[in-house]
């Protein structure tokens, strides 16, 4: 297990129990307390835990991963959602993508397709992201042509949100939105902790033809503070195979396309 996923399932743990000692810890991720001391008092530093005497307390602000965080978490699952999800782009199509580390591997993969190398260095496709990461994995990529929103970037997702990010919609169209969620369920639609997020991919999702969502299975049937969309607006959802029969009948009876991988 690398740092960063040590920390991952530290920050996890402390979410769920509020409070841990370093005992309790070290136990818990099968290392030295010394090494659980390293990791809260770093953790610490990037304001992610409150320390105290013999462990850690998690901040009274609502729980939200930052993306560097989230990386680790079922990452197979999310490199085999964006395989099966770029193979719907088509090359001249103008793609949607919002934040989030499924989304992420979604434009890796539309980076390194073959059939998307025009001759002569043109672009194949066309990004619309309000995520920074994203913008800035794809910029030196000349057979795809980046558009980034404006907006204030939230340090937990890199994407960009308010006016400046949502005002954009009121000028393209998009082929298909790539929407990645905190949540996804039949009666709740698509989902995400911010408000903020929310609009912008709420905007994104009603200028594109098509909507696509991605999702592992921990997020399908639940549902985040914030809706982006119903689920009527969903055409497709890219999930894995460890979604619930019942969840999948459900989604299909409402209309929708189920994509296991």
């Amino acid at each position: 297990m690398t740092r960063h996923e040590r920390w991952n399932a530290l920050l996890e743990l402390l979410a769920a129990a509020g409070r841990l000692s370093v005992e309790e810890a070290a136990a818990r991720m099968a290392v030295s307390a010394a090494t659980i001391r390293r990791d809260f008092d770093q953790l610490a530093q990037q304001q992610m835990l409150t320390r105290t005497r013999g462990g850690a307390v998690a901040q009274s602000v609502s729980y939200d991963l930052p993306l560097r965080y989230k990386t680790a978490r079922n990452a197979t699952e999310k490199q085999r959602i964006a395989a099966a999800t770029a193979e719907l782009a088509r090359p001249g199509s103008i793609i949607g993508l919002n934040g989030g580390t499924t989304t992420s591997e979604v434009a890796r993969v539309l980076a390194t397709r073959a059939d998307l190398h025009a001759e002569g260095g043109s672009p194949a496709i066309t990004i619309v992201t309000n995520a920074l990461n994203i913008g800035t994995e794809l910029a030196v990529r000349p057979h795809v042509k980046i558009v980034l929103t404006g907006g204030v970037p939230r340090p937990q997702s890199y994407e960009l949100t308010g006016p400046l990010a949502t005002g954009i919609f009121d000028h393209v169209t998009l082929d298909v939105a790539i929407l990645g969620v905190n949540g996804v369920a039949v009666e709740h639609g698509a989902t995400c902790h911010n408000e903020g997020e929310a609009n912008v991919n709420r905007l994104m999702a009603e200028r594109a033809d098509q909507v696509v969502v991605v999702a592992d299975g921990s997020k399908v049937g639940r549902r985040a503070f914030a809706r982006i969309c119903g689920t009527h607006r969903i055409d497709v959802l890219v999930t894995d195979g460890t979604v619930a029969e019942a969840d999948v009948a459900a989604f299909t009876e409402a209309g929708v396309r189920v994509v296991q991988v």
